[in-house]
């Protein structure tokens, strides 16, 4: 298959999957475009990808966020993200697409199989739990898992969990998309793919947000997650 379309498609999913779930779309682009386009470019494309969606869906759930319940997880990730940029420039990319496809393979069984947590209390953990997702933010734009797990084990209600997640991933997005630029990997490469995929975001978007009260959101996070599963082996192998 032609990388264009490649890049096209797995842009539109990713979109699809974050308007519908309230997450993914980092997990899903980064299972697709570093094969296509390289690791180097995949990075910062895809936090300029996840920047501009949380842009539009932070819009939309603004309502409902409570500050309150994220602060401690941004001060953790604020430290955490130059430090993810940085590792993952230096370190070899065949290190990085195993690390990366050992992610891609332990949230989704964690997801699929949704094991019963205890409810913890804010305080340390949840600085800990920003800054493992901020490195994971800055190294491979896949800030989510950790902080998914641990708004399981809060408690929080579909419209918080979506609303939460929703201003923690751009604050993400915002330091991770500044740390590329200051770094300069943000290329004409970059921009040029970035412009290429904008119409596959707002139909992803678009598609996501029609269905969003017609499709199953659950059964449709469970193909996708079994497909990361697929996936994150499959980079898993070929980084060897």
């Amino acid at each position: 298959m032609d990388s264009t379309l490649i890049v096209f498609s797995a842009v539109l999913l990713a979109a699809f999957t974050q308007s519908l779930t309230g997450f993914g779309s980092a997990l899903v682009t980064m299972a697709f475009l570093p094969a296509a386009l390289g690791i180097r470019t995949a990075q910062p494309l895809v936090a300029l990808l996840a920047g501009t969606l949380e842009t539009i869906l932070f819009l939309r759930y603004r309502e409902a966020i409570n500050v309150t319940a994220v602060w401690r997880l941004l001060v953790g990730a604020l430290v955490a993200i130059p430090l993810g940029v940085v590792g993952a420039r230096v370190m070899d990319e065949r290190i990085v697409l195993t690390m990366l496809g050992i992610v891609l393979v332990i949230y989704p069984l964690y997801a699929l199989f949704t094991p019963k947590l205890p409810r913890v209390k804010e305080g340390k953990v949840t600085f800990g739990v920003g800054f493992v997702a901020g490195l994971l933010g800055g190294a491979y734009n896949t800030s989510g898992p950790p902080v998914i797990v641990y708004a399981h084990s809060r408690g929080w209600s579909p419209q918080e969990f979506k609303a939460n997640l929703q201003a923690f991933f751009l604050f993400i997005d915002a330091m991770t998309i500044t740390s590329h630029a200051v770094s300069g990997n943000i290329t004409p490469f970059v921009w040029q793919n970035f412009l290429f995929i904008l119409p596959a975001i707002f139909i992803g978007l678009v598609a996501g947000l029609a269905l969003d009260r017609l499709l199953n959101p659950a059964r449709f996070r469970n193909i996708v997650l079994v497909m990361l599963i697929v996936l994150g082996l499959r980079m898993m192998i070929t980084a060897l």
